[in-house]
C-alpha cells in the first residue's frame, strides 16, 4: 500500500499547550533561519493560520479540512486496512465531526485535505468532497522545540496511490510550514509500510529510530539552507491561493 504514513490516533497537546505557549512569549518575532526578515513563532496561535489558504500543485490541491469533507473522510476510515496503517480506531460520524473541529482549531495541528488536481480542474463546479483523495497533517509534538513537527500523509483512494500525489502533498506541506519557522520534521511509519518509507527517503528523510514495541520506524529531515533551496525548487510550481470554506473555484 503506497503513500499512507503516520498514525492518526496520536494524542497531541491542544488548548492547554496554546495557553502555556502564550505565557512563554512564543508569539515574539524572531529571525527566520533561511531568509531575510522575521517570522512569528507559529504554533502559539491556532492552526487557523491555514483556514484561508489553498495550495495548488500539478497533481494535488491542498485545502483546509472543513465539515464539508467529513462524510467522505468518515467513509474512508471504515476501512480496516486504513485503520491498521494509520493506527486508528473507528469513529462515529459525530465523533468524526468533533475530530474535524479539533484538527481545525487546536494549537498544535495543521491539516490539509488532498484533492485530485486533475479531477478538480477538469470538472467545473465539482464539489471538493467528490475530488478528495486523502490528507496531509503536521503535528507539533515537542513543547520545548517549536521548530519540530511530525508529518503524515494518507492517500486513501486506492486508484490514486503510486502516482506521486502523496509526494507532492508532503512537499507542498513542508514548503508551506518552513516559511513559518519549522526546520525539523519526523515521520513515524509502520515497519511493514515499505512504500511510505521509500517515499519519505526520496524526500531526504533518514531513519533515526525503530520501535519493536510499536512496530514503527522514525525518519527525520533537518532542513538546512541547502535542503531549503532544494525544497523550494521542488515546489516552485505550487501556488498559494485564497480559500473560503469550499468557495474556491477550479481555475
Amino acid at each position: 500500500m503506497a503513500e499512507v504514513g503516520g498514525a492518526r490516533s496520536h494524542a497531541h497537546v491542544g488548548g492547554a499547550a496554546a495557553g502555556w505557549a502564550w505565557e512563554r512569549g512564543w508569539l515574539e518575532e524572531v529571525d527566520h533561519p533561511f531568509c531575510s526578515g522575521r517570522f512569528r513563532r507559529w504554533w502559539a496561535a491556532t492552526m487557523r493560520l491555514n483556514q484561508n489558504t489553498m495550495l495548488l500543485g500539478k497533481k494535488v490541491v491542498l485545502v483546509p479540512y472543513t465539515s464539508e469533507h467529513v462524510p467522505r473522510y468518515h467513509e474512508w476510515m471504515k476501512s480496516e486496512e486504513l485503520q491498521r496503517l494509520t493506527a486508528s480506531e473507528p469513529l462515529t460520524l459525530e465523533q468524526e465531526y468533533a475530530m474535524q473541529r479539533s484538527w481545525r482549531e487546536d494549537a498544535d495541528k495543521c491539516t490539509f485535505v488532498v484533492l485530485d488536481a486533475e479531477k478538480w480542474q477538469a470538472q467545473p463546479g465539482a464539489t471538493e468532497e467528490s475530488c478528495m483523495v486523502g490528507d496531509v497533517n503536521l503535528f507539533l509534538t515537542d513543547l520545548e522545540d517549536p521548530t519540530l513537527g511530525e508529518i503524515e500523509v494518507m492517500i486513501a483512494e486506492p486508484s490514486c496511490r503510486g502516482k506521486g500525489l502523496g509526494t507532492e502533498a508532503v512537499l507542498a506541506m513542508l514548503s508551506y510550514v518552513t516559511t513559518l519557522g519549522l526546520t525539523k520534521f519526523e515521520a513515524k511509519i509502520g515497519q511493514g509500510n515499505e512504500p511510505s518509507i521509500r517515499m519519505f527517503q526520496k524526500l531526504h528523510f533518514e531513519q533515526v529510530a525503530a520501535s519493536s514495541v510499536f512496530q514503527e520506524v522514525t525518519l527525520r529531515l533537518t532542513v538546512s539552507e541547502s535542503e531549503h533551496r532544494w525544497l523550494l525548487e521542488q515546489t516552485s510550481h505550487v501556488e498559494e491561493k485564497p480559500y473560503r470554506d469550499g468557495s474556491a473555484e477550479p481555475c
